[in-house]
């Protein structure tokens, strides 16, 4: 089974400039995924899908590979990661590369590490689903929501206006880090999140969606307290 792991790291990055190649706990953040899909040993191919000649270098330093670049359809603000990940799949294809098996990785994710890649990747395999989604419980039960409704906040599901939380199904939501992936499902349905899916449930400690520049310090300070933990 031929195994590829696409790191997708646009340019373009509006919140904050240069994110995907911004030093992160002393290096450019996207080190942290290309370096864990490499130590995993699991990829035949690890290579980063960019429009960006600085990216791509960096990427080359820390030893992906950047085959092609981008087309314009999909290194504009309205490109999903559907989109990056089926041109690369149907360009790998036709140089004569197959692959059986995906790992979309994001290139601003420090805590998708080789240990998680391994996890993931064996899980799927071990099963008969088409996707492995790593998640995160919400810490706040969504059923015990309020909105502003007219000026006054009112319960967005007040049948659980009583319930205690401990006794509330656990809700989750995808931590926004990695992807595995059975090419010929996802090739099939054109999408990651449908079809027949696995979670991976993570540490919330192990989780920082990282839009700003709070978000990026308080991901640092989360990632050193990871490493101490290991």
């Amino acid at each position: 089974m031929r195994k590829i792991a696409i790191i997708t790291a646009r340019g373009g990055s509006k919140r904050i400039p240069r994110k995907n190649i911004k030093e992160f706990c002393g290096k450019p953040i996207l080190a942290y995924s290309i370096e864990a899909a490499i130590a995993s040993k699991l990829f035949d191919v690890v290579m980063v899908s960019t429009d960006d000649k600085e990216i791509a270098e960096i990427a080359k330093q820390y030893g992906a590979q950047v085959p092609f670049y981008r087309s314009e359809r999909t290194a504009n603000d309205f490109a999903t990661t559907n989109d990056v990940l089926l041109e690369v799949l149907e360009e790998m294809e036709m140089r004569g590369e197959h692959f059986d098996l995906g790992c979309c990785i994001y290139p601003t994710a420090p805590f998708a590490t080789a240990d998680k890649l391994r996890q993931a990747v064996k899980t799927l395999e071990d099963s008969d689903a088409d996707t492995l989604i790593p998640v995160v419980s919400f810490s706040y039960p969504p059923q015990r929501a309020m909105i502003v409704r007219e000026g006054r906040l009112v319960f967005e599901y007040p049948q659980y206006l009583d319930s205690r939380s401990q006794d509330l199904e656990p809700h989750y939501h995808d931590v926004g880090q990695f992807y595995v992936f059975r090419t010929e499902a996802f090739v099939q349905n054109q999408k990651l999140m449908v079809g027949n899916i696995l979670p991976l449930v993570i540490s919330e400690l192990e989780v920082q969606d990282i839009d700003n520049e709070t978000d990026w310090a308080i991901a640092e300070m989360k990632y050193k307290l990871m490493l101490k933990k290991e």
